[in-house]
């Protein structure tokens, strides 16, 4: 399959792109009031790979920042999501529906006025139910996934997402006699919503 070698090129580059700031920069000192928490949710809207289909469906985010601790590049962090696709299928699959729980890294480069871009790169694991009432099909595994967006900062803890996310869900696919894999399943889409941010800084000059 040609998406592992383009999968194990976009964790470099990932990688790379996450240690290329300065660690040592003039800024002013700063206490941490409360931990360097986000926590919100979004509406997705997904291909799930499955033929011309789509589905609808609710995304949670629980962010963690490691900016404090040493030798880790500031904007880097850790992510936990969880998805669940479940509405708006279409005729061909009625009972098409998609759910995923993963954990990983994701970086935030600088912000530009109120807006922050930030990539990611995650590990986890994925259910899907497909075929119908008929002949229902039940099938999960782990699965990565790779991709990143933007937020906008609209009140003082409140941050607006705009989230792009490309998985692959490996050997999906298998022959039902020989049971050997048979292709890769790879959904993908967007999702849009609300962070609260706990972290808030109190800057004292040097």
């Amino acid at each position: 399959m040609r998406s592992k070698p383009c999968l194990e090129l976009s964790f470099a580059l990932f990688f790379l792109c996450a240690a290329s700031p300065v660690l040592a920069q003039a800024i002013p000192s700063a206490t941490e009031t409360e931990p360097p928490l986000a926590v919100g949710a979004g509406v997705s809207g997904y291909n799930p790979d499955f033929g011309h289909s789509h589905l609808l469906g609710g995304t949670l985010w629980i962010d963690y920042s490691l900016s404090r601790t040493p030798y880790l590049p500031h904007g880097i962090g850790l992510e936990i999501a969880a998805r669940d696709l479940n509405y708006d299928r279409s005729s061909s699959q009625p009972d098409l529906r998609e759910d995923v729980a993963e954990a990983g890294v994701i970086y935030s480069w600088h912000r530009f006025r109120n807006l922050r871009p930030y990539g990611k790169i995650l590990m986890g694991y994925g259910n899907t139910d497909y075929g119908s009432t008929r002949a229902h099909e039940h099938d999960s595994r782990t699965i990565a996934s790779m991709g990143g967006g933007v937020e906008f900062r609209a009140a003082r803890c409140v941050w607006v997402r705009a989230d792009y996310e490309y998985q692959f869900w490996p050997d999906f696919f298998k022959h039902p006699v020989t049971h050997q894999p048979a292709g890769e399943l790879n959904p993908q889409g967007f999702t849009v919503g609300v962070l609260y941010h706990f972290s808030l800084l109190r800057f004292r000059l040097p």
